[in-house]
Formats: C-alpha cells, structure tokens, sequence
C-alpha cells in the first residue's frame, strides 16, 4: 500500500513538474520576425509602422519592436511568448511569424593562383570597378588596416545611400573611400543573451574577433606590401576587387549571430546601395518558408544584388550543407598551391610533412622523447588534449601527440605547453583523413593527416623509448595537385531541395592570408597576445569572398547583368579537372571529387569574364519553382510580394527551374537487386541567353554512369544577336538502382571558342 502511494506521489510529482516547465515556456519570450503583407494594409492606418505598432499591441501589451524591415521583407521583430505569437500569427494581414534563428560564422598569393596577377588587362578599368559597392554581414571591421587604404579612389559612387555608425570605439574618420559604409546590429543579440560586454566587444562596427576583417579584405582589399603572417606567404596581399569599395555590417557577436540582426543588416544593405552581399555565415536547414534569410536574400535577389555563403564546414559528411536556396550562391572551399610545411622527424629514422605557422623558438636538432596523449591522461577523451586532461609529469619535456577534433586546434598546443610539454604533433583522425590545415601555434607543432599520425602512433607503442623532433619548413609554392577539396567543406545533395545541385562552385579556402583585428592574436585564444595585421585562417568562410569580390569584378565588366546571369558565369566556366585531365580531388578520400563536393567545379575569373551564353534566372521561374515546391499563395508572397496563384491546369516540375547545373533524384523500384529492369524517364528544360557574338552552338554530354542515357534536344543552338534565348530539353532514362548508388555527367555546349559546361548528378534512394 505504501508502495503504492508513493508512485502515485512520485507521478503527480512528475505531471506539475511537466505543467510547470510548460508554463515557463510559455511565459518566457522569445525573439520572432513577423513578415506583414504590407499591399493589405487596413484603410484605418496611414503608414505601415502604425499598423506594425497596433498589431503588436492587440497580441502583447508590453512588447515593443526590435527592428523594423522595410526593403527586403515589410514587417518587424519583437520579443513574444508562445501564446501571444499564436495571437499574432491569427491576425489578417500576417504572412508568417518565425522564430528567431541562431548562425554560425563559418571559420598573398590567392589572386595569382586564380590567374588574376597576370591578367588584369581583362577586368574592367578600376573607373569601372570602384562603382561596385561589397556588403560584408559578419564581425565587423578593423578600420585601421592598410587593406582599407583609398589611395587612388575617386569619389564614394553616387549611388552609395549609407552611413558610418559611430562609437566610442568608432569614429567617423574611420570609414573613408574604401571603407565607405559600417554599421552595427546588437538588438536581437540583446534581447536573447543580454547587454553587449564591453568590456570584451565593442558596441561598434569594430571587429574584435578577426573574422570579419579577414572576409571583408579577402573580398576587396587594397593591395598591401610586404604583408605576411610571421613571415610566412611573404608578399603583396590584395583582395579579388582591389577597387571596389567595401560596407560593413556588424551582425556577429561573442554569443553567435542572430537571423533578425541579419534580416536587419541584409535590409539596409539594399537600402544603402550594395551590388554584392557577401555572407560567411551558416545555420541548420529548414523549408524555405520558413528560413527569414532565405527570405531576404531572394528580395535582395529580386532587387539586383547577388549573395554570396559559405556552404559550411560540415564535411566531408554527406548532405551537410548550409544555405542551399537557389538564388544564393552556395561556395565550397579548395586549397591552393601553397603550403607552411612541418617536419617531424621520429627517433627510428622516419620523416613525415606536416603542417604549421608556429614562428617561435624552435625545437633542436636532438630529438626528445615523444609521448601519445593517450597514454597521458586518465580522461576517457585525453586523447583529444583537451583542457586539464594531461598528467603534467608525464608529458613534462616531451612532444605529445594529440588526435585532431572536438576543441580548436591551437588549444590543443596550449594544453600540451601548460602541463609542460616541448612540443606537439597534431595527429588527424579518420574523420578528417589527409587535409592538413596550418595554424599559428602557440609551441613547436606539425599538423599531420592520418596515415602519418597512425605511423607516428604505431612507432610510439612498438618503441620503449620513442622519441622525436620537429622542424619548420617555411612557405612552399607551386605544391601539386592543386586545388583539392577541402576536407572541412560541405558536401551535397542538397537534402532541402534534392534537385538543385549544391554547392555551386567552390574558390580557395585553405590557409588564405588576409586582414585581422588587433583585438585578439591569431589563434584567436584569450591567453594570445600577439599582434598581427593579418591572419591566416581557413574555412569556407574564407572561400565565400573570393566569389564575392570575383562577383564585384564580373559586375563591373557587365553592369547590365543579374545576379543569375553573374553566377551562370561563374560557374558554366569553372574547371573541374587538372592540366593533365584527371579530376580535381577530395583530400578526405584521396580520390576523384564529384559534383557534390564541388558543383560545378573551381571558380576560373577570366573565363568567367566571356561565358558565351548564361542561364538566366528570372521571379518569373522562381514563382514557377515555388509552385512546383506546392507552396500557397500566401507562402510566395513571403517571398515575392506578390498576389500570385498557382496555376491548377499547369504541371510544374522544380527541376525545370532555369539553373547552370543539373541534379536528378530517381527512386529505387522495389523488386530483387533494386528493379534494376524498370525504367524512369525525367525531363528537364532549360534557356540559354547570349552574352557573346552570333554564333551556333553544338552540345555534347559526357557520362561516367552506363544506367542512365541522356538526349538533348535541340543538339544545336543558333543565335544571331545579343540577348538572344533558346531553350532546349534534356530527357534522362534511367534504370533503377540501389539506394544510395550516386553518378555523374557533364553537359556542354560549345561554339568553338566557348564551352558552357554544366554538371549532372544522379541519386537514387
């Protein structure tokens, strides 16, 4: 009986433990972005803002806006409980009502590797250039940085609408003809996580964090002498679009970047007159609709300007991808032809490469004993050289070998130097295979990939005394084969929408020198306090400019082209493969990559200059797109602003949607060895528009899979005048296969002189 009581007690306990925590929930307030159809605005109000203020205030009483959005979606933020976003979101006139949404920032001699150096005389004259105006969303800015020097700018262009917020921390004298705009957004990050500390930030456009200075002087940096990291990559730091001028928007903090701080940043951009907006940030995936950034960019879309992403570091896993919308271009990130070797030599003879920016005092020739953190530790993770998780007396004097993930890498030396150690071999692990990325440690260290590691590892349990040295190697160029994906960088399909090939492209993002604050030292750690004016970092976060100021360059030679008609060009001239003919590889495998590590493949600027022919996207397909995704009328207008109502007699398909590159998703028929007898047929269309001179183009379809045939018709395309379309249908027959079973083709189309290449990627589940 007793017994019996007591679980009744201990269940009701349960039951208004549950009620309780319910009710917090939805007592607490949390941040939503209220999208308001602005077209259906009640007769009783004269403006908008007095309809924004009443509607909020028929749902919560104590509420107040953060922001207010006026350009690239009519409506506002604000702070609400549960309840009363269910009050707000029944109210006419309210198209949707989203929650706030937390991103990720997605952590010299790039111009020559892209052909730039060289070749200038093909880009637009700089008259032409510095009118193209960059918008950076990220950290902030370090204003001070000789990368932002405006020596030989003219005039800020006219059709620059901006301001240069001030601060204590910044003043209006640092903005000039480079930097021409800086704004900060700290409202949505306030309200979630509290006051910005300023004791550690900066309440300004002032980046204390690096990354955003690095994104922005990537994109469109001045050029710089004698730049360098330490001495290493030694020489002429410049950005793609040395003349075009650069508008930072300060959207990231210590506590992460908010979606209506960026919603926010994204709106004033248009309203200030950006032409490019360049975004390193990443976070989860979600339906369009649902996706405020999404959102945005197609209105900025719609208004001219082209977005430039990360794709994110999520790979190499399958499917990790981050800002997948076919109006963004999605970047991924390769390596260049440079290197900052380490050597590690073991007490048995051996040498193995790895990689390193420490520029401190060096190890001697001698070798000292050598130790696998493993064996160093009583954490079940010690292995991982995590903080506190070595015996100091037994790493005391030695170089330890620390295995590669969970906390940054540099952190890692610092745990080793604190308990003592001389010395550290960072030691990949399968999950990130041969990709060796250099960093500016804090003790003597050589990032190696895992065949070394494992050897390393092998000589230290085979070994009663192992021992070892290391020793730096300096900047090596000309390093083959180049590019090669990064291990780091996101992988398709795209799991949002599997027919739009992502990435799109991918441009150098491995070991990229560039601008940094003086806020932190170049690791980035507390306890670093070095000063640099520039960094070397990784990330597809440092891929993402590249296009960005690419794009800048391409706009300036074409003012009259759209952003579609930019990203076609980037990509339909990309390259995937070698001199020599073989692909591009992934250094994860070691093998040839696909389309889904690279889309369309590594940006090439100067083909991209003359494409020939561009698949240009207009609101028209995307609405096409929208109704073929069997979204409602109210849903497109999120988008589009529109009245528009999908057509009930009309077959829409979203692979029909007018992109440079092809993905095809095909189910597995049941049946013994996956139905390998049945066929599919799936047909996509497609309109070219010339950019070049009248010419007739003959096409030509390349294929690595036998169980899929493909037809093009027409087989030739003839245009005789500028701007020109034509459209032409590619039919896949396909046999079915097993799930999971991936393949790959190519399309071109080519006049001789031009080849407009798209990749094919199949996918059976």
């Amino acid at each position: 009986m007793r017994t019996w009581r007591l679980s009744i007690l201990v269940f009701l306990s349960f039951q208004f433990a549950l009620i309780v925590a319910e009710e917090i929930e939805h007592r607490q307030k949390n941040t939503y972005i209220v999208h308001m159809d602005k077209s259906n605005m009640p007769e009783t109000f004269n403006d908008h803002f007095q309809w924004y203020e009443t509607s909020l205030k028929m749902a919560s009483s104590s509420a107040d806006m953060l922001y207010t959005y006026n350009n690239i979606v009519h409506g506002f933020s604000t702070r609400l409980t549960t309840e009363e976003a269910e009050l707000l979101r029944g109210q006419l006139g309210i198209l949707s009502v989203l929650p706030e949404a937390r991103y990720e920032l997605h952590t010299t001699r790039t111009p020559q590797f892209l052909g730039l150096g060289q070749s200038d005389a093909f880009f637009p004259q700089a008259d032409l250039a510095s009118e193209v105006i960059v918008g950076v969303l990220d950290t902030g800015v370090w204003p001070e940085l000789k990368s932002f020097d405006d020596t030989g700018l003219g005039p800020v262009p006219s059709s620059w609408r901006g301001e240069c917020e001030t601060s204590k921390t910044f003043a209006l004298s640092s903005c000039n003809r480079k930097l021409i705009g800086a704004r900060f957004f700290p409202r949505g990050y306030e309200a979630t996580v509290g006051p910005v500390n300023e004791t550690f930030e900066s309440r300004s456009p002032r980046d204390d964090d690096g990354h955003g200075s690095h994104t922005s002087t990537t994109a469109a940096g001045s050029p710089v002498e004698g730049a360098s990291l330490f001495g290493f990559a030694a020489g002429t730091a410049r950005g793609m679009a040395t003349h075009a001028r650069v508008a930072a928007y300060k959207v990231c903090w210590l506590g992460g970047c908010f979606s209506s701080d960026i919603l926010a940043a994204m709106d004033k951009a248009v309203e200030d007159g950006v032409n490019v907006l360049s975004m390193s940030i990443g976070g989860g995936l979600t339906d369009y609709t649902g996706d405020s950034i999404s959102i945005g960019a197609f209105r900025a879309m719609e208004q001219g300007i082209l977005i430039s992403c990360s794709a994110g570091n999520g790979g190499p896993a399958s499917g990790s991808l981050s800002n997948v919308a076919p109006w963004i271009t999605t970047v991924g990130a390769g390596t260049l032809d440079r290197d900052f070797p380490a050597f590690v030599m073991l007490g048995d003879g051996k040498k193995f490469s790895g990689s390193s920016l420490y520029s401190g005092k060096p190890l001697s020739d001698s070798l000292i004993p050598l130790i696998y953190a493993g064996n160093a530790t009583t954490s079940p993770n010690g292995k991982l050289c995590i903080p506190g998780s070595l015996i100091p007396s037994k790493v005391a004097g030695k170089i330890v070998v620390c295995d590669r993930g969970s906390n940054p890498r540099v952190q890692k030396g610092l745990v080793v130097k604190d308990a003592g150690g001389s010395g550290m071999v960072l030691a990949n692990t399968d999950y990130f295979g041969e990709e060796q990325v250099a960093d500016a440690h804090l003790l003597p260290t050589a990032a190696v990939g895992q065949k070394a590691g494992d050897s390393i590892k092998s000589y230290i349990s085979s070994d009663p005394s192992p021992m070892a040295t290391i020793s730096p190697g300096g900047t090596q160029v000309d390093v083959q084969p180049s590019p090669v994906v990064a291990s780091f960088s996101s992988r398709g399909p795209n799991l949002v929408t599997p027919e739009i090939l992502k990435p799109d492209i991918i441009a150098p993002g491995v070991n990229i020198l560039a601008g940094w604050t003086e806020a932190v030292g170049p690791s980035g750690l507390e306890v670093d306090t070095r000063k640099v004016s520039f960094n070397i970092v990784s990330g597809t976060s440092m891929s993402c400019p590249h296009v960005s100021g690419l794009a800048a360059l391409l706009k300036a030679a074409h003012p009259d082209w759209s952003p579609a008609a930019v990203k076609s060009a980037l990509m339909t001239t990309a390259y995937n493969t070698y001199r020599g003919g073989k692909t591009i590889q992934d250094v994860a495998t070691g093998s040839p990559a696909t389309p889904f590590d690279y889309g369309a493949g590594h940006v090439n600027p100067i083909a991209a200059l003359d494409p020939g022919l561009v698949y240009d996207t207009t609101v028209d397909d995307y609405l096409g797109f929208f109704c073929a995704l069997d979204y409602r009328q109210d849903q497109i207008k999120r988008f589009t602003n529109r009245d528009f109502a999908c057509d009930t007699n009309k077959k829409y398909s979203v692979g029909d949607l007018n992109y440079p590159s092809f993905a095809v998703p095909l189910q597995t028929a049941s049946g013994k060895g996956g139905g390998s007898g049945e066929l599919t047929v799936v047909k996509y269309t497609r309109t070219l528009t010339n950019v070049g001179t009248p010419a007739t183009y003959k096409v030509s379809v390349s294929s690595q899979i036998s169980s899929v045939k493909i037809s093009v018709d027409p087989e030739s395309l003839t245009f005789s005048q500028p701007n020109e379309k034509k459209s032409y249908t590619v039919t896949f027959t396909a046999s079915s296969m097993p799930s999971g079973m991936t393949g790959f083709a190519h399309l071109e189309w080519s006049d001789g002189k031009h080849v407009v290449r798209s990749p094919v990627a199949f996918s059976w589940t």
